[in-house]
């Protein structure tokens, strides 16, 4: 019988994990699947640049900047019914998308869809703590990860496939029958939250202070690449966002029942989870965005090149994150939590060594594979380590806070190192030309390129022939160095996660199996060790897993 039921335990656990795994996977393909139809969209409703940047930016913002909000309510609620709420509503501004009739719908709709994903997105990871003991956890977060970086890749491509057989709707109308199928299994085999002692609060002032000042930052570190920094329409919201995020942590301070209690942060393994998170995750999207940028405007792959350049990262972490998960489950994250970011930072440096001729190969292959076989040493152990770090009743609010931070981090690393990227691409230009005597034609030219770091090529209508290829190699040289200083900070900041990983994770005591208790020592306690004096009596200290 207890056989049995074991057996039935383990199903419901397996099935309650893919439940999470299908209501995640929606929102990371609806953040990747959409760029692709934006051509299509802009032909169908119109709306121009604007209307294709807000169709993406508008899920982006809202996405970020309530996840905290998402993640207190699973905490306040219940992690099972948030994230069933999060899904339907998921599947309900899909429908409206699909069948928006102009492009405001279309915005307002993806700008909804954005509030559904900030709900499930840390609900689906507090089910995953509330479902799986803590050394079941890293295996279980692994699973997610590995599951979640399929959705990543399969957006374009499905998104690329339907918009060319059928139209840009269905991108939106195919989360529908998975929305369907998700909310069957938590229904059938996610558990109900037990009944919680403490009466619910809803912390509104937190709440819209957290809200508005994240959506702000959050919006300008969007707008940043296209508009520039001294843009009204980039520092005005990023500063009163700022603004507004002080009040909020100030405000979490001092009121008597806070969304978020700030003192998680005095949790060692919590705070510096976190920081490796912005630093791991800021590296990762200076990967991702430099290196298809540059593999289609200065190694002349095509787009579906580019793209596929970096299924094998994902096909990697397919097979290996939750290996590694349970790996740290048994053996403590510390070490995965150094080790792994300094192997992909190793990766990172080997693309550092890529010139104007790329073969996939020889130059990108290799080290595409060590940064992968790194990350998937890292990212399970990470996210079970930030989530142990808190209460279970807080595992929602710490999920979004992670995620929040993680998003956040790839904004503001595309955008700071971004502009150094920028001002070293002009430098080499100019060292490159330095004392060459230029036509007007010409310096126009040069001007225009200065304005498109990395770009695919240089309008040299009226430039000489003899100035023009001196100018299309000056681009080229300039292109090189900085994509070779991008990935340089790239493999800076997540070589950094590493070293704080090792410094500063510690890992949890273990526990003692039944088995082993001796002399009245309780299962699930840190193990002890007898330790002998001169007069037979015996002291007994805590034996901590080996760093």
């Amino acid at each position: 019988m207890t056989e049995v039921a074991t057996r039935t335990g383990d199903r419901r656990k397996t099935l309650t994990l893919v439940a999470c795994i299908m209501g995640s996977t929606v929102v990371t393909i609806d953040a990747t699947v959409v760029n692709v139809a934006l051509p299509a969209i802009a032909d169908d409703l119109g709306g121009g640049l604007a209307g294709q940047q807000w169709t993406s930016n508008a899920y982006l913002v809202t996405l970020g900047s309530l996840l905290l909000i998402g993640g207190s309510l699973g905490d306040s609620f219940g992690e099972r019914r948030v994230f069933s709420l999060g899904v339907l509503a998921f599947g309900v501004t899909s429908v409206l998308c699909a069948l928006a009739p102009t492009i405001e719908i279309l915005v307002i709709g993806r700008a909804l869809q954005g509030v559904a994903g900030a709900l499930l997105t840390p609900s689906a990871l507090a089910v995953i703590v509330a479902t799986f003991s803590e050394e079941e956890r890293g295996w279980a977060v692994g699973q997610w990860v590995a599951w979640g970086g399929i959705g990543v890749v399969l957006g374009p491509l499905i998104g690329g496939q339907l918009v060319d057989s059928a139209s840009w709707r269905w991108i939106f109308g195919i989360n529908v029958p998975l929305v369907a199928a998700t909310l069957f299994m938590v229904a059938r085999y996610v558990p109900a939250a037990g009944p919680r002692s403490e009466k619910t609060h809803i912390d509104v002032v937190g709440a819209a202070l957290c809200a508005f000042g994240l959506a702000g930052m959050t919006f300008g570190l969007i707008e940043q690449p296209v508009l520039g920094w001294s843009d009204p329409a980039v520092f005005g919201p990023m500063i009163a966002g700022a603004i507004l995020f002080a009040a909020f942590l100030l405000w979490e301070s001092r009121t008597h029942e806070p969304m978020l209690p700030l003192g998680l942060f005095r949790r060692r393994n919590f705070t510096v989870g976190n920081i490796e998170t912005f630093s791991m995750y800021a590296g990762l999207s200076l990967l991702f965005f430099f290196l298809i940028l540059y593999l289609q405007q200065v190694a002349g792959y095509d787009a579906l090149e580019a793209g596929a350049a970096s299924v094998p990262i994902t096909v990697v972490m397919f097979v290996l994150s939750s290996r590694f998960g349970a790996l740290a489950d048994r053996l403590g994250p510390r070490l995965f939590m150094g080790a792994g970011p300094l192997v992909a930072a190793i990766g990172l440096l080997l693309l550092v060594r890529l010139g104007r001729e790329v073969d996939y190969f020889s130059d990108l292959l290799p080290a595409l594979l060590v940064f992968a076989l790194g990350l998937s040493m890292t990212v399970a152990p990470l996210t079970s380590t930030v989530l142990a770090g808190a209460d279970a009743h807080n595992a929602g609010l710490a999920s979004g806070v992670n995620n929040a931070i993680a998003r956040t981090a790839g904004l503001i690393g595309i955008a700071a190192v971004g502009a150094l990227v920028a001002a070293n691409f002009g430098s080499t230009l100019d060292e490159r030309l330095a004392g060459q005597r230029l036509d007007p034609p010409a310096r126009a030219a040069v001007e225009t390129a200065r304005r498109q770091p990395l770009a695919a090529e240089v309008s040299l209508e009226g430039v000489a022939p003899d100035q023009g290829a001196m100018i299309s190699e000056a681009v080229d040289d300039a292109s090189v160095s900085g994509f070779q200083l991008g990935m340089a900070l790239a493999a800076g900041l997540v070589a950094f996660g590493g070293i704080l990983g090792a410094v500063g994770i510690q890992n949890p005591h273990r526990k003692v199996a039944a088995e082993k208790c001796a002399g009245g020592q309780l299962v699930g306690q840190p193990e002890d060790a007898a330790v002998g004096h001169e007069d037979g009596s015996q002291a007994t200290v805590t034996v901590a897993e080996p760093a």
